[in-house]
């Protein structure tokens, strides 16, 4: 056996290297109960969590992660893999979805693909390789292959934004269809028959196919023909929203009404349209979707779907959670995205 190229005392060795008997001894609890509030610290109550959690700054403990995976065969580390981080589209969702991760003692590692399914599959096989125990999806859109590949690798997965009770995949969100057609009839009761809708690329994006296919619906059930609503398709940013509102002024006939896919595209046409001195909504009315917060700090504040972001990234959670447990977590979870009536809607002009 080799000898350290230094002699180093017992003292110093622990000093360098505490082990979870040392934080067990300084908390003054057991050694099952310092593994249990670092592996599951919703089991611990506050006051023990907390002696724990002092004992490991003070001492400089760092669980020996890599190990317990390699014998659990489990790295307590959950993947999401989001469309876009450019903006506050996905922000309060994953904040909600690693806050209740936290409280089960689990990791969250976040990509994005940009809208891009090519990328988006690299991504996965990349979370997997790398040890992630389970993975939050954004949309129904990709290929068999992809959940087959899961399937294989036993990595349960969860699918949100979306809600489809015909699909057997797991998701928790809302009907994107029906959220739009029902902003799109109080658009239309308001007197708006010109109307534009300014959306993300529609393929591979079933989220900005359903919310198109809703607009169409609600002018079916207004007696109003779908093939006249006129689609502007564009990334999601402020300026291509803007853009693409300029775009719509030059139709003819005008619209009345300019519908976006979200609120990020919206706040670019009211930017826009103030910029070229056209009044909103005197002049034409502007929508979102999402009701993220620059929605009521733009001027006017803007008319809106309001996303239940925070309890579809807490609920996600949870389900990945029961499935990795290898517990039944139920059916898919339908949440309620409802309309918020601002200023940007009025009556046609």
């Amino acid at each position: 056996m080799k000898k350290a190229p230094f002699p180093v005392s017992e003292d110093q060795q622990t000093a360098i290297s505490p082990t979870l008997e040392d934080v067990a001894r300084s908390a003054g609890v057991s050694t099952a109960t310092v593994s249990r509030c670092l592996n599951n610290p919703s089991v611990v109550s506050e006051k023990t969590r907390k002696k724990v959690l002092d004992a490991v700054k003070a001492l400089g403990y760092t669980p020996n992660f890599g190990a317990q995976a390699l014998a659990a065969k489990r790295t307590r580390t959950f993947g999401a893999i989001i469309p876009t981080m450019e903006n506050a589209i996905f922000a309060r969702g994953l904040q909600a979805f690693q806050e209740e991760l936290q409280r089960h003692g689990i990791t969250l590692l976040v990509a994005s693909s940009s809208y891009n399914p090519e990328l988006e599959e690299e991504q996965i096989r990349s979370l997997v390789a790398r040890g992630a125990d389970a993975l939050l999806l954004i949309g129904f859109d990709r290929t068999p292959q992809v959940y087959e590949f899961l399937q294989k690798q036993q990595i349960p997965s969860v699918v949100a934004w979306v809600y489809d009770q015909e699909n057997a995949q797991l998701s928790i969100g809302f009907d994107n269809r029906k959220a739009m057609q029902d902003l799109a009839e109080q658009v239309l009761d308001m007197g708006h028959r010109t109307m534009v809708f300014v959306t993300a690329d529609l393929n591979g994006n079933d989220r900005a196919r359903l919310r198109c296919e809703g607009v169409k619906q609600a002018m079916l059930s207004r007696d109003v023909d779908p093939n006249s609503l006129h689609v502007i398709e564009t990334p999601y940013s402020i300026a291509n929203g803007a853009r693409a509102f300029e775009d719509a002024m030059q139709l003819t006939p005008r619209p009345t009404a300019i519908m976006c896919g979200n609120d990020v595209l919206a706040a670019g046409a009211l930017i826009q349209a103030r910029k070229m001195g056209i009044k909103v909504p005197e002049d034409v009315s502007i929508t979102g979707f999402d009701d993220i917060e620059i929605a009521e700090i733009v001027t006017p504040p803007l008319t809106t779907v309001h996303v239940p972001h925070r309890n579809m990234g807490k609920g996600a959670a949870r389900l990945l959670v029961a499935l990795r447990k290898g517990e039944n977590p139920g059916p898919s979870v339908e949440l309620d995205a409802t309309t918020t009536i601002r200023d940007s809607l009025g009556p046609a002009p």
